[in-house]
């Protein structure tokens, strides 16, 4: 009780569902419902005779006594409607750490990526994957990058997943100015806007690159760029689309002379970019399906995660138990107590 009213001097009190206060209001409609109540029992008993004798012969209350049994029961009414608010005091400052690994996305929107041996087509099935997988992420800032002949950021590292969830869904081949597949260039501008310098030990370790595409590459020196990755602390996840057999895709839809060509899987290309990076993998996908989600909880295991985020809350003690006594305990006394005169009668 003292801790209460120590808290309550002290200030620092708030509800943890301040909306149930708004039943407060319904108190004086319960306090009026009652009084009419009271006073048609005694128009009752002032038709049947002498109402001070009645009341002395069934051992009745004065009649302040309803005026009484209604303060009561509001009162215990609206301290139980306080204790459903939740009152909360006593604030304790808690720093909370958010743990977890940098994953970016590198996806290739090249007009190969619109072959239909995946369906619907390879693009399209590249994104269901990453939406699976961003959806399983618990702390992890992620980034998506976008990528053919040229190469844009499309989404920063954040832990926004509704933006990185629209700039994904956005993503087509319009999405970058330069047509054809650069991957190589594509990872070292990923390296330059997305991750810091090398020589940031902190962030070292702590990076997922998951890279999707069919593997084309117009001699970019993909290789090379990976190991520059790598010395970032960057490890590669290369995930292999498409058919090895190939797919006829046009190479201009919007150029009615342009020629048909054949898009291939190309399985050695992403896998020697994966490998260039310590724990690198690659999945090689072909035209069939992957629970990205799992295959990445499988890979990360137990790896090491960073600190992404410090934030300051608040931990409050709930104040609730000791209004709910009060109300509950008023409330018997007004069904056991105040009645129990009138069930006395003289002997």
């Amino acid at each position: 009780m003292n801790e209460i009213i120590s808290s309550w001097l002290h200030g620092g009190w708030r509800f943890g569902a301040p909306e149930w206060l708004m039943a407060l209001w319904a108190l004086p409609v319960l306090a009026l419902l009652m009084l009419v109540i009271a006073l048609r029992a005694v128009r009752a008993q002032r038709r049947l005779g002498d109402r001070e004798l009645i009341d002395s012969m069934l051992g009745r209350p004065r009649s302040w006594n309803a005026w009484l049994r209604v303060l009561v029961v509001v009162i215990g009414v609206g301290l139980i409607t306080i204790s459903v608010a939740r009152p909360q005091s006593d604030p304790e400052e808690v720093i909370v750490d958010t743990q977890g690994r940098d994953v970016v996305f590198m996806l290739d929107v090249s007009r190969s990526m619109l072959a239909t041996d995946v369906a619907p087509n390879r693009l399209d099935k590249a994104k269901l994957w990453i939406t699976d997988l961003v959806d399983q992420l618990g702390g992890d800032r992620v980034g998506l990058v976008a990528f053919a002949g040229s190469s844009t950021v499309a989404c920063p590292l954040t832990n926004d997943r509704l933006f990185f969830r629209l700039a994904l869904d956005e993503l087509n081949p319009q999405s970058v100015l330069v047509g054809g597949t650069n991957i190589g260039d594509a990872i070292r501008r990923t390296n330059e806007l997305v991750f810091p310098e090398a020589g940031d030990a902190d962030q070292g370790g702590f990076r997922d690159l998951v890279l999707i595409s069919d593997g084309e590459d117009q001699e970019s020196l993909p290789v090379e760029a990976a190991r520059q990755a790598a010395a970032r602390g960057v490890r590669i996840i290369a995930i292999g689309i498409g058919s090895d057999k190939g797919a006829l895709i046009e190479a201009d839809r919007d150029n009615p002379r342009s020629n048909v060509v054949r898009s291939r899987l190309q399985s050695r290309t992403l896998s020697e970019i994966a490998h260039a990076s310590p724990g690198g993998v690659y999945l090689e996908v072909g035209t069939g399906t992957i629970d990205l989600a799992q295959v990445y909880n499988d890979i990360i295991g137990s790896a090491e995660q960073r600190t992404l985020d410090t934030a300051t809350s608040y931990k409050y003690t709930e104040r609730y138990p000791f209004f709910l006594a009060l109300g509950l305990a008023l409330i018997a006394t007004e069904l056991l107590i105040i009645p129990a005169r009138v069930r006395r009668a003289p002997a």
